[in-house]
């Protein structure tokens, strides 16, 4: 045994333990639960006992044990032959390095909800409980427990691993919206009062880093758009330091702080945006990820590449087009151009939006902030306090609402 207890070592085993017993038992469900029970078990002992020797040996016996122990419970025709068959020698199991991947892109299965599948991703590959993934979500246990079991009924029957390269090329995109959407929960949580979750940061890029890795070791050769997503989320997480200030208040972009910025995450996070870049037809994370080191690569505020970040925008709206990437442009035009043309096109988009019937995007929380700092850039400071204040009802996240109800006093107070 030795004695220290490895902080990621349960995370890093997690995947590969429920493909173990997922493809002995041949039930995702009842193995991922059996999983969860034998992670439960090493939390409580290894402390006091010191690690096993084989922990991925350890886990795999002691959920297997669980296992045989919930099917004997529900049907006592189990004879021992089959228990000395389920129970196999710690060890005995073959690694072949892609385990932690088929479990990812099972989780991220494009017939789950992403809600679903950010959660089961969570819980099957983060090796979190549940009673964490309702607590960083802020919702009841009983709820989360809900939308779990709703995702494994989902994807009940469906087989651990890749049915070809067909069967690769669809879940790919599937697996990497789901990581984004962990990212972003993390770097602007929906509701509560932080307005960020680091540990869900945290978690999105270590699961990023370990699908491209396995992605890699399976095809012989790096994904450029998966590379494009872990560079964005190093990049903007680069900036996690400066984002609050020293009373918990957000502080916008171009007020930070940047020698606070952890520049090892940036220099890895332009690093890649340079080895992906070129390599094929940019897709959408690595034409964030190029707009992103475009902030980080800059000195001050003043310094930012305006101009070049509009024609980024410009060709991620060919690329993946929608509202939310216009609407970030506005902003964009706005530094590059001036506010006047900005609110022109912010007006063309909802324009758009209504005869497109999409109008209900102009109640999105985000439209009024930007028209109120495109307003108050181009010297309205009224339309810009109110804009803010309608921003600031809207807002599901209380420390943005209190930075956008700071932002609205301050500009009254300015007029005085």
């Amino acid at each position: 045994m030795t004695e220290a207890l490895p902080g990621d070592l349960l995370r890093d085993l997690t995947p590969q333990v429920v493909a173990v017993v997922t493809r002995r038992c041949g039930d995702f469900d009842a193995a991922e639960d059996a999983v969860q029970e034998a992670l439960v078990e090493a939390v409580r002992t290894w402390p006091e006992r010191g690690v096993p020797e084989n922990a991925r040996g350890w886990l795999i016996a002691t959920a297997m044990h669980r296992l045989i122990d919930a099917k004997r419970s529900e049907s006592r025709r189990r004879d021992r032959e089959q228990a000395d068959h389920l129970a196999e020698p710690e060890g005995q199991e073959t690694y072949g390095g892609d385990d932690s991947l088929d479990v990812l892109l099972l989780c991220c299965h494009p017939s789950l909800t992403p809600a679903s599948a950010v959660a089961l991703t969570l819980r099957a590959v983060g090796g979190l409980t549940t009673r964490e993934i309702a607590s960083a979500y802020l919702v009841p246990e009983k709820t989360m427990a809900q939308r779990i079991s709703r995702a494994k009924a989902t994807i009940k029957g469906r087989s651990l691993g890749i049915d070809g390269a067909a069967d690769l090329a669809v879940r790919i995109p599937a697996m990497m919206k789901v990581l984004y959407l962990l990212f972003n929960e993390g770097y602007v949580a929906t509701e509560g009062d932080q307005l960020q979750r680091v540990d869900l940061c945290a978690e999105a890029i270590r699961l990023t880093r370990l699908a491209r890795s396995a992605l890699a070791r399976m095809t012989g050769s790096a994904h450029g758009e998966l590379g494009g997503l872990l560079a964005l989320m190093l990049l903007l997480d680069a900036r996690r330091p400066a984002r609050i200030d020293a009373h918990g208040a957000v502080v916008p972009l171009a007020d930070q702080d940047r020698s606070l910025w952890r520049h090892e995450a940036t220099r890895e996070g332009i690093a890649l945006v340079d080895a992906v870049i070129g390599t094929g037809r940019p897709g959408t994370y690595q034409i964030q990820a190029s707009i992103a080191a475009l902030h980080n690569r800059a000195p001050t505020a003043e310094a930012t590449d305006w101009l070049q970040i509009t024609a980024l925008y410009g060709l991620l709206e060919k690329v993946a087009p929608g509202p939310i990437v216009t609407l970030n442009k506005a902003v964009a035009v706005g530094y590059a151009d001036g506010p006047g043309p900005a609110l022109a096109l912010l007006d063309e988009l909802l324009r758009d939006c209504a005869q497109n019937g999409a109008d209900g995007f102009a109640d999105h929380p985000r439209v009024p902030a930007v028209r109120a700092h495109l307003l108050e850039l181009a010297g309205d400071l009224d339309g810009a306090a109110a804009a803010y204040d309608l921003a600031s009802m809207r807002a599901t996240n209380l420390a943005e609402r209190r930075f956008l109800t700071s932002k609205a006093a301050a500009l009254r107070d300015a007029r005085c």
